[in-house]
C-alpha cells in the first residue's frame, strides 16, 4: 500500500482491485521545509488535532489487543535521527487515533533500532532491492509485530506504504510500514506533519482500503457506513459530495487523503473489518 505525494500535483492514484498489493494517499505541495513563520504554531495544531481525534466517540474498548511495535530508524548520517521523545509522541497520536470507533488496537513500543545508511535512507520504496535488504536485516517478530521503517520517501512523492494481512504468509520479510520521517507530530512536511501517515499506513496493514477505493460503484471499500467516494479529498473539503444517493464524503475519515488536521476519524464498519481481517491473518494480535 503506498500513500502518495506529490510535491508537484495532486496524484489520484490507488489501487484498481481489493486484491493490489498497494495504495496511495495523493497530496500536493511545494516545500518540504515547514514555513518558518508557522514553525511557532506547529505545537498548538498539533494540540488541536489531539483534541478533535480525542472527541470522537470511542465506544468500547474491551477486546482492544496489544501490538507490539518495532520502530526501525534510518538516518543517512544527519537527517532522519528521530529522538525517542518524537517517537513516543507519534506513537501516543497513533494510539489516540486508534481509540475511535472501537477500534480493537493499541500499539505499544517493543523495541527500538538505529541504523545510518544512505541508501535505504533514500531508496527504500516498495519493490527496490534496498527494501528487501532494509527489512530482510531488521524486521523481527510475527504477523501480529508491526514493523515501522521511518525513511525519506520524497524522491519517490510518496508519504509511505504498508502491507496487508493476506499478504504476511506469502511473504513475512516484506510486512510492515515504511514511512516518511517528516510526518510525525510536529515534523516539517506540513501539512502532513501532525501524524496521520502512520495512521493511515497502519490502517491497511490492519486490512482498511482508502475510503474512495473503487469510485462510486462496486463494493468501494467493502466497508457499509464509509459513504462512497468518486475520488480522493485534498485539504479538507467539509461538504464535499461526490457520489450521489450516499451521503457526504468521509473527508475526515483517516483512510482518506485529506489533510492531517482534517482526518480524525475511523468507523465502526472499518473497527468491524480490521478486528476480522486480524483473527484471519494476524492471529496473534
Amino acid at each position: 500500500m503506498v500513500r502518495i505525494f506529490s510535491f508537484a500535483a495532486v496524484a489520484v492514484l490507488f489501487a484498481s482491485s481489493a486484491a493490489a498489493a498497494a495504495t496511495g494517499r495523493g497530496k500536493c505541495g511545494t516545500t518540504l521545509t515547514l514555513p518558518s513563520e508557522l514553525e511557532s504554531k506547529a505545537a498548538e495544531v498539533v494540540k488541536t488535532h489531539k483534541l478533535k481525534i480525542a472527541s470522537m466517540p470511542s465506544g468500547s474498548r474491551a477486546a482492544s489487543r496489544s501490538v507490539p511495535v518495532n520502530w526501525h530508524v534510518i538516518d543517512d548520517g544527519s537527517k532522519g535521527k528521530l529522538t525517542s521523545a518524537q517517537i513516543a509522541e507519534q506513537l501516543r497520536v497513533l494510539n489516540l487515533s486508534y481509540s475511535n470507533a472501537s477500534m480493537p488496537f493499541t500499539f505499544t513500543l517493543a523495541k527500538t533500532t538505529r541504523t545510518t545508511n544512505s541508501d535505504w535512507f533514500y531508496n527504500a520504496f516498495g519493490g527496490t532491492s534496498q527494501e528487501s535488504a532494509m527489512k530482510s536485516a531488521l524486521r523481527s517478530g510475527g504477523a501480529g509485530t508491526l514493523n515501522l521503517y521511518s525513511v525519506d520517501l520524497s524522491a519517490q512523492g510518496l508519504l509511505g506504504y504498508a502491507t496487508f494481512p493476506s499478504s504476511y504468509s506469502s511473504a513475512p520479510s516484506k510486512d510492515g510500514v515504511v514511512f516518511e520521517y517528516r510526518s510525525i507530530p510536529g515534523g516539517s512536511l506540513a501539512p502532513y506533519n501532525l501524524g496521520a501517515t502512520l495512521t493511515h499506513e497502519v490502517g491497511h496493514w490492519v486490512g482498511l482500503y482508502h475510503t474512495f477505493q473503487g469510485g462510486c460503484s462496486g463494493n468501494g471499500d467493502f466497508v457499509s457506513d464509509t459513504p462512497a467516494e468518486a475520488s480522493p479529498a485534498s485539504g479538507c473539503p467539509k461538504g464535499r459530495d461526490t457520489c450521489s444517493g450516499g451521503g457526504l464524503d468521509p473527508v475526515n475519515n483517516f483512510m482518506d487523503y485529506s489533510d492531517d488536521a482534517c482526518m480524525y476519524a475511523f468507523s465502526s464498519g472499518q473497527a468491524t473489518r480490521a478486528a476480522a481481517l486480524c483473527n484471519q491473518y494476524r492471529a496473534s494480535v
